[in-house]
């Protein structure tokens, strides 16, 4: 088994050691959840630290799949489109031979699952959160906690000694085994599900026929797909073989399960790297404790059917990074960081039960459930509802976020890549271009020009105030569906508030509540 490290250069703000230090939230781990909101609030001027135990970056990666809504936060940041040049598109997903996932119909710029390494999408978010000002500090395994009613002090044990940090937050992003959260003594209930799977990155002698190769028989499971460059992900189970996660893998061992299971091994050859893992349920009962958050494995974990764990993570760092900015900037209570929890915590949930339920499906032994299994997914392919439905689900399109009584039915609902008109050169053409600023995004037919109605007169914008925290934007077809309707869109993509035709007062009364006063202190 081989273990190839980015051999890149440090960058400047990578650190390996420091001195007692400061900022406005500690970030622990630089995995993908905890890069992407470090960059996040990096961006929105907000200090932060990301404390990382690895002392240099490694292709030990187990995940491989981004899905749509990933990709749309992805383009909501200017890396989409590189990422997409380093895997293998795929718009169709079939499960156990005969259920089918549509992708290529999703409503979404991106109609399909993406394949390509983790360290692909760590390198991006990598560079993005150091050229934003974010510090990583390496080798420090965080060993302390303490918070009171100001902030959090952490200690990090490094190859050179202990080190203080103090901050105001402490967002624990560091994974299944997450110190964070076992040193905030926050429980992590659920079981294990399945021990022993084997993952390896290597080369094949024959591609298989689909672009994605699963099979499920008594003997364990079979799991095939390509990452574009001429590497295929293998993922293993043997029922009969049954492991410590640290026993040695052999290729033979990869290769033999295989042939068990889908019939052929495809000549798999030179591993790259290959490791054994068990999958565990659990989820934290509260993704807040104070002044300290957890996100990510670090909050949950589940099987990898689906492929749903760092999905759900980068969406859990997206939805929290512009409520941490918008509380320390003193622009919202910090009543809003509970929203986390009620927003988040039922996604979650719900990976864990469409995940563990497809793992189950995997996991039937005897020759009456495998049948059972058959006759299910057949039935579910005949009912197109039930497949576009799950289509939304994995793919993460179809998540909303429960909204206040009475609101409009567009608020909570993630917003499509809607076209923006350009009225000069350089404004954004499309909304995910006008979501790279960090901020929200203001769109409507009316508001653009001072006076226009329905907000009357020669007076000035209602949105003025707040234009050091807002993109105003109108629709590219003002006799559209949004013709009379005055959106408000979160940082996150989803629908903060919406109107038909709203008064002064009522815009002015959403863009308070959502924005905070005009003239809120930056630093506050």
């Amino acid at each position: 088994m081989t273990d190839q490290r980015d051999q890149r250069p440090e960058q400047p703000a990578e650190r390996h050691a420091a001195p007692d230090s400061t900022a406005e939230v500690i970030v622990v781990g630089a995995g993908p959840t905890g890069l992407l909101l470090a960059g996040d609030l990096a961006t929105a001027g907000v200090a932060v630290t990301v404390l990382e135990r690895r002392g240099k970056e490694s292709n030990l990666t187990r995940a491989f799949a981004v899905h749509a809504r990933t990709l749309e936060q992805l383009d909501a940041r200017g890396l989409a489109d590189e990422l997409l040049g380093t895997g293998t598109q795929l718009a169709q997903l079939r499960f156990f031979g005969r259920l089918r996932l549509d992708l290529s119909r999703l409503p979404t710029r991106f109609p399909f699952m993406l394949i390509t390494p983790q360290s692909q999408t760590e390198r991006l978010l990598l560079e993005r959160a150091v050229k934003a000002g974010a510090v990583l500090l390496r080798e420090h395994q965080v060993t302390g906690l303490r918070q009171d009613g100001d902030g959090v002090t952490v200690t990090s044990t490094t190859p050179q000694g202990q080190v203080k940090h103090r901050a105001r937050y402490l967002v624990g992003a560091d994974g299944v085994h997450s110190s964070v959260r076992e040193l905030a003594g926050i429980p992590f209930p659920g079981e294990s599900v399945v021990s022993s799977v084997l993952l390896a990155d290597v080369r094949l002698e024959h591609a298989p026929q689909d672009a994605l190769t699963m099979r499920a028989t008594e003997d364990g499971f079979g799991f095939v797909a390509p990452f574009g460059d001429g590497w295929y992900r293998v993922v293993a189970w043997d029922r009969t073989r049954q492991l410590s996660d640290d026993a040695p893998v052999e290729l033979a061992e990869v290769a033999d399960i295989a042939r068990r299971t889908l019939g052929v091994d495809y000549g798999l050859h030179d591993a790259r790297w290959m490791s054994r893992f068990h999958s565990d349920e659990r989820q934290v009962p509260h993704y807040r404790d104070g002044r300290v958050l957890l996100a990510g494995d670090a909050a949950h974990c589940h099987s990898p059917a689906g492929g749903q764990g760092m999905n759900t993570g980068l969406q859990d760092a997206a939805n929290l990074s512009w409520k941490l900015a918008a509380v320390l900037r003193g622009r919202a209570p910090e009543s809003l960081l509970d929203t986390y929890q009620t927003e988040r915590h039922p996604v979650g949930k719900a990976v864990l039960r469409s995940s563990g339920a497809l793992m189950r499906l995997g996991l039937a032994r005897s020759a009456a459930s495998r049948a059972a299994r058959t006759v299910a997914t057949s039935l579910a392919t005949s009912f197109d509802p039930l497949i576009t439905r799950a289509a939304r689900t994995v793919s993460g399109i179809g998540i909303s976020y429960p909204a206040a009584p009475g609101s409009h039915p567009l608020a909570g609902r993630r917003m499509p890549d809607l076209r923006l008109a350009q009225d000069a050169p350089g404004q954004p053409g499309r909304l995910y271009e006008a979501l790279r600023a960090g901020t929200f995004v203001l769109i409507t037919t009316d508001e653009r020009a001072p006076g226009g109605a329905p907000f009357g007169g020669l007076e000035p914008a209602v949105s003025a105030p707040w234009a050091d925290r807002l993109v105003h934007a109108a629709p590219a077809d003002p006799h559209g569906k949004l013709r009379s309707t005055v959106l408000l869109v979160r940082p996150d993509g989803y629908a903060a508030w919406a109107a038909a035709d709203p008064s002064r007062a009522e815009l002015r009364a959403a863009l308070t509540h959502w924005l905070g006063e005009p003239g809120a202190a930056a630093g506050a």
